[in-house]
């Protein structure tokens, strides 16, 4: 199938950004980790750490969300030299699933060869208090979007077993809490209902977000090693008993930040010999 136009701009578009990247020392960087909400605290774990705002990265669409912080840290964990995305833009801001996904793909234009997503997500397993991280082994996209361009789609899920498995091993070395699970991707931005909840849990699904879906498949697309990790940061719409509010999302992921550092430097120098780095 031809590509068209618009793909081809897609494709300018995260090939410009890498060129942004890479005029600010980006290169050179095997692995890529993108903040979800709350978790921005997570680069002050970083050493010989550099700022890039993302106003300054002409091609780099900025989050508009509180707990976003919009900029593109560059450091070293464990000796491995990463490059840290805080904050990201999501469909319910307006933005295309292609401008959601530039990033990633820039990533991979870049020289990246390995992609950790974070969210926070709404728990659909009563058992699993706010703070439990999941390893993401699938997930539902019902966002009604797809960022992937002609020929990209494929049958299997995007998220890597075995660099999954290395983060499982981590934990438990760690004595962390990892679970496993599906994640539903909502378009948002309202959280969801009691019965998209039940319906939700009905398709198989563990935790629920508004993010990380397309980012993984354009991602697994343009050739990168995806891992995800969901924070379960309150019970899902019906399973808890007080109103959702972004607010308690956010402190519960603040908190959450050091076992992931703690989970990422672990596995750090494993990855710096898989990855080449």
């Amino acid at each position: 199938m031809l590509r068209t136009q618009s793909h081809e701009r897609c494709l300018g578009a995260a090939r410009a950004l890498a060129d942004e990247l890479a005029a600010r020392g980006a290169g050179g960087r095997r692995l890529a980790i993108v903040l979800g909400s709350g978790l921005g605290l997570f680069t002050e774990k970083l050493r010989a750490r550099r700022v890039i705002p993302a106003s300054e990265l002409e091609h780099m669409p900025r989050p508009r969300v509180q707990g976003h912080a919009g900029e593109i840290v560059l450091g070293e964990l464990e000796g491995l030299p990463v490059l840290v995305q805080s904050g990201r833009a999501h469909l319910y801001e307006g933005r295309s699933p292609f401008e959601v996904t530039r990033a990633v793909r820039a990533y991979a234009a870049l020289g990246v060869r390995a992609l950790v997503l974070t969210n926070a997500s709404g728990g659909l397993v009563p058992e699993w208090s706010p703070g439990t991280f999941v390893r993401l082994t699938d997930h539902l996209s019902l966002q009604a979007q797809s960022p992937l361009l002609p020929g990209e789609g494929t049958r299997a899920s995007p998220y890597d077993e075995a660099l999954g498995g290395d983060l499982e091993r981590a934990a438990r070395a760690l004595s962390i809490p990892l679970e496993r699970g599906v994640y539903a991707a909502m378009l948002g931005p309202a959280y969801e209902t009691p019965a998209e909840i039940r319906a939700l849990r009905a398709f198989g699904a563990h935790a629920v977000g508004m993010s990380t879906a397309a980012e993984a498949c354009a991602g697994r697309a343009a050739g990168l090693r995806v891992v995800a990790l969901s924070c379960i940061a309150n019970p899902a719409a019906g399973l808890g008993l007080e109103p959702l509010r972004h607010e308690d999302v956010l402190g519960v992921m603040r908190r959450s930040t050091e076992k992931l550092a703690r989970l990422l430097a672990h596995v750090a120098g494993d990855w710096r010999r898989v990855l080449g780095a």
